[in-house]
């Protein structure tokens, strides 16, 4: 079993995205369930609404999953686990304040050494703890054999757990068996992996850290998604950087054949959006012409044969529908272009149908005494609604069908 964990307190990060990509493919490749859990505790900081978005955006990724779990709904398994480790001795209450930890931390700090919490509550008499009525934590016994952890805290003072006691038990309750995530969490492993212990749970997790990508302004998917990057562009990125991939250009079905955790790199990530950018456009251009007229707001073939001439000059659904709606809309003509404009007009509405754009310019030419520079910039304002673009000859050959709604 595997999980993809994320929390409702923002728009999803694009390298959450790309751990839930990888737990997504090593699930289908190891035929094992995969669960959302949706990490909710924090009810202050999480946003109405963010979990649907969540799960909206895994199914909109072709993300498989088994089952969604809320963390929250678990709160009293968690309680009940830290109140085993109390009863058997191996956690304990601790009723040093937050004011007196926070001392201790900043003396450690212009010591330069990590602070380590010293138990002091640890062997306290119980008497001393039965009749306290100060505020108190819950902690785990620190391992006998480590230096590195220390009697961390489990369950807060409002007895609500932390997040490492929360993840280590429900990775235990869901039957975990590799947990592959951000290597910004890499340090709590070692924690985890004492709290299951100390739980006498000895089935072995198995962890993978993923390199984070770590450029400043990184954009979150939804603002990829608005801005007009495909779903299957976003992915092959994301799966392609810091990895060696069989070719360039792919699908997350193509990757699952091929994807290995061990083939990426451990080196730090940056956003390079030229190279997303760049893999857009080329799934772009893998689109039928019906579907890719989809995103510029039609149904229909020729227009997208018509979109596809402006894949050269941009590489997102957002800039191609930019290039394609003026051409249907009022025409904003220069001063300059008037009285030239309003002649071609006159002759196109009158004129009759070509198949062939030389037979047309020939036509038009002819009927308007227009010619050169100026026939070329006024037919532009009138069949695209720019000042410049693709070719005239490309553009008539799939517009030739519309021209007389066009330059009314």
């Amino acid at each position: 079993m595997l999980r993809f964990a994320s929390s409702p307190t923002g728009d999803m990060h694009i390298g959450d995205l790309r751990v839930a990509l990888f737990n997504h493919l090593v699930a289908q490749q190891k035929k094992e369930d995969l669960i959302i859990r949706i990490e909710d505790m924090d009810k202050e900081k999480s946003i109405e609404g963010k979990a649907d978005e969540i799960l909206d955006i895994l199914g909109l990724f072709g993300i498989d999953y088994s089952q969604v779990i809320y963390q929250s709904e678990s709160i009293r398994f968690h309680s009940a686990m830290a109140l085993q480790l109390v009863h058997e001795k191996k956690a304990f209450s601790c009723f040093c304040s937050d004011t007196w930890l926070e001392k201790k931390q900043e003396e450690s700090k212009l010591s330069k050494k990590r602070y380590l919490y010293d138990d002091a509550c640890r062997k306290l008499p119980a008497e001393l703890v039965i009749d306290n009525t100060s505020p108190f934590s819950i902690r785990i016994v620190r391992p006998d054999k480590s230096t590195e952890i220390d009697s961390f805290v489990i369950l807060h003072q409002d007895k609500t757990p932390t997040h490492v006691f929360s993840t280590a038990v429900d990775d235990m309750l869901n039957d975990i068996s590799i947990v592959i995530r951000d290597a910004k969490h890499s340090s709590t492993t070692s924690m985890q992996e004492h709290i299951r212990e100390s739980l006498a749970y000895d089935k072995k997790v198995e962890y993978a850290h993923i390199a984070s990508i770590e450029s400043k302004n990184i954009p979150s998917v939804k603002y990829l998604l608005e801005e007009g990057f495909l779903p299957v562009a976003i992915s092959n990125y994301l799966i392609s950087i810091a990895n060696q991939t069989p070719k360039e250009i792919f699908t997350l079905d193509e990757a699952k054949e091929w994807f290995r955790l061990d083939r990426l790199s451990s080196s730090s990530i940056s956003f390079d959006i030229d190279k997303l950018r760049h893999i857009n456009t080329e799934h772009l251009k893998l689109l039928d012409s019906k579907e890719l007229s989809r995103y510029v707001g039609f149904a229909d073939t020729e227009i997208g044969q018509l979109a596809r001439i402006y894949l050269e000059d941009v590489a997102t659904t957002k800039e191609l529908k930019a290039k394609i709606t003026p051409i249907f809309t009022q025409r904003i003509i220069p001063d300059t272009l008037s009285e030239s404009v309003v002649k071609m007009k006159n002759v196109i509405m009158n004129a009759p149908y070509f198949d062939k754009y030389d037979e047309f310019k020939n036509y038009i030419v002819k009927e308007s005494g227009l010619n050169g520079e100026e026939y070329s910039k006024a037919l532009r304002i009138l069949l695209t609604n720019a000042s410049d673009g693709p070719d005239l000859a490309e553009i008539y050959k799939y517009l030739k069908n519309y021209i007389g709604e066009i330059v009314k």
